[in-house]
């Protein structure tokens, strides 16, 4: 007879468990870790738990533009509205579409109900504005003026495009108060050229010589706004616009090319949102980057002209335009020559700041106003008690599990609690996690899925303990049923999970509102389900079949052969043969 090859493992052979034990205690304890680490130990909780304020809005488009009210349209208000609501500090806002028409806005206990009806139902303020000065995010000292020349304009010679902003010089206080005196006072669009820093604003000639002139006190207080402004700080950068007029100076916060926080001094609106007449992103074939093409209404074209000729012959920072939303300037583009109709903006765009520029401007001219449909104030001690009620039923649910896998089957049952214990610990620790990760809030429909996967969790290890009690029943020994039986019930348990996490995937998708929860907790838990049999119900099982309390099937093991009905081992018997010899005639 051949002797088996050596190194290749029998079919029923014995697994090697210790290998996904430690597998999955590295990653037990790295996910803890990193939960403590984050400083995040509780998972997030949504607003039926914690209490704060729930805000309809229905989207109205505007008299035969019916057809405004699209998913396109309305995922971009979506975003404007997602960045106002951050704005106001709470960066566990949830702003999600609710069917065609309406937008949920969920705003968590702390922020003002006043202030956030305000902020959420208005409707977005998209304005142009000139650039008079640019500085840092934080307050600075002002320097010693030296008196050295302002750059010179230099000319351009391509096609007529802006291109993006990048990090420009710090203005001085003289360049600030000059500029700022400018705005205020030369209310004609007629370039004057460049100024030294060291040179003041000069009014129109009279006839009569000119005095030395007063000191605006509007001039001045805004000035000072912009000296102490620190973008740095959430609350002062949504504060730095609010109230002011289209046609009044202004101050504004926003990022530069590379991600860092600037403050802008910006002159009136020259152009509106309104004015903007289609805005997308689009791939440059020459050069291979991504920009955004602008297209403007015939009157936001005389606008647009009329403020990029003047731009054009200044110099930098004077010739940037600043594109604000909401107060903050999202974009603040170099002008290099008189546009139009049409303008570019390119500079170190990727295809989804592309993207998320052209929906910013677009979103100016769509028809869309937002009507607040309900204001609802849900408080923590409703969420609280709903949550206590849950978590009851739940305790119930998994009390009345260990129950029967206790009388049922008896020794095996602790296999199926420590199971039921590394899977509540993991859902646990990567909830927590998911918090600031990606937002993920605990919602009393997420806890319902999370009591639904008690079910579904023991279900698999029932689905096991009965695969190894049939090759028991067949009259095999424990080791060889354990592993004879792996096969058959992981066939059977991915099936299972399988179709689980695609009706929970089903659910996800097709369904909005806190119903999505529900339907993310089940696949969370569903794949963790597998993780868990995988990784640690079958390596304990191998285990256990090695001691002599599962192995020599005790009754209180619940894998006791006489209480299953097993059948006595099949043996082969010899066929006995009479010897040869004369045969007895009474015999015969």
């Amino acid at each position: 007879m051949a002797a088996p090859k050596k190194g290749r493992r029998p079919a029923g052979g014995q697994s090697r468990p210790g290998r996904a034990l430690a597998l999955i205690l590295i990653a037990m304890v790295a996910l803890t870790g990193g939960m403590f680490w984050s400083g995040h130990t509780t998972p997030r909780l949504g607003i039926d738990l914690a209490g704060g304020t729930s805000i309809t809005l229905k989207a109205k488009a505007d008299p035969g533009q019916e057809s405004a009210v699209n998913e396109t349209n309305m995922n971009t208000a979506v975003d404007i509205i997602e960045r106002r609501v951050n704005g106001l500090g709470v960066s566990e806002a949830e702003v999600q579409t609710q069917g065609r028409e309406n937008i949920i806005v969920n705003i968590p206990r702390g922020t003002n109900e006043k202030q956030a009806r305000e902020q959420v139902g208005t409707t977005a303020q998209l304005y142009f504005r000139p650039v008079l000065a640019v500085a840092a995010a934080a307050p600075q000292p002002a320097p010693t003026a030296t008196g050295s020349a302002s750059p010179k304009p230099s000319a351009s010679a391509s096609a007529p495009t802006a291109s993006d902003k990048s990090a420009t010089p710090t203005a001085t206080a003289s360049t600030q108060g000059r500029a700022l005196t400018e705005a205020l006072k030369a209310p004609s669009p007629t370039p004057t050229g460049s100024a030294s820093p060291s040179s003041s604003a000069t009014p129109k000639a009279t006839g009569t010589p000119q005095a030395t002139p007063t000191p605006d006190p509007a001039s001045a207080a805004l000035e000072q706004k912009f000296t102490t402004l620190n973008c740095l700080d959430p609350k002062q950068r949504t504060a730095a616009g609010q109230g002011v007029k289209p046609s009044e100076p202004t101050v504004a916060c926003g990022k530069n090319a590379i991600d860092q926080w600037e403050k802008y001094l910006l002159g009136p609106a020259e152009v509106e949102g309104k004015d903007v007449d289609d805005a997308k992103a689009a791939l440059d074939q020459q050069t291979g980057q991504w920009i955004v093409d602008m297209e403007f209404t015939s009157a936001g074209s005389k606008k647009f002209q009329a403020i990029t000729s003047k731009l054009s012959q200044q110099s930098e920072p004077q010739n940037q335009f600043a594109i604000v939303l909401d107060g903050e300037v999202v974009s603040a583009p170099r002008v290099q020559t008189t546009l139009s109709a049409s303008a570019q903006i390119s500079g170190s765009f990727n295809q989804q700041s592309a993207q998320d520029l052209g929906n910013i401007l677009s979103y100016g001219a769509l028809p869309l106003s937002f009507q607040t449909q309900s204001v609802d104030t849900v408080t923590a001690a409703l969420g609280g008690e709903q949550l206590e009620a849950g978590l009851i039923a739940g305790a119930i649910g998994l009390g009345l599990v260990i129950l029967y896998l206790v009388v049922y089957y008896r020794g095996l049952s602790l296999v199926a609690i420590l199971s039921l214990g590394v899977s509540a610990l993991l859902t646990y620790v990567i909830m927590a996690l998911l918090g600031p990760a990606i937002g993920f809030a605990l919602n009393l429909p997420a806890v319902c899925g999370a009591i639904v996967a008690i079910g579904i969790t023991a279900d698999s290890f029932i689905v096991y303990f009965e695969r190894i009690r049939d090759e028991l029943r067949e009259g095999r020994t424990l080791r060889p049923a354990v592993e004879r039986a792996w096969p058959r019930a992981r066939r059977t348990i991915l099936v299972s999970d399988f179709v689980s996490f695609l009706a929970a995937a089903v659910l996800f998708i097709v369904t909005v509102g806190k119903v999505q929860g529900f339907a993310f907790t089940l696949g969370l838990t569903t794949l963790l389900d597998i993780v868990v049999v995988f990784l640690f119900t079958k390596p304990i099982m191998t285990l256990l079949a090695r001691t002599k309390f599962f192995g020599d099937g005790h009754p209180w093991s619940g894998l006791d052969p006489k209480r299953l009905g097993a059948k006595p081992p099949l043996r082969r018997t010899r066929r006995t043969t009479a010897p040869a010899g004369p045969v007895d005639p009474k015999e015969a």
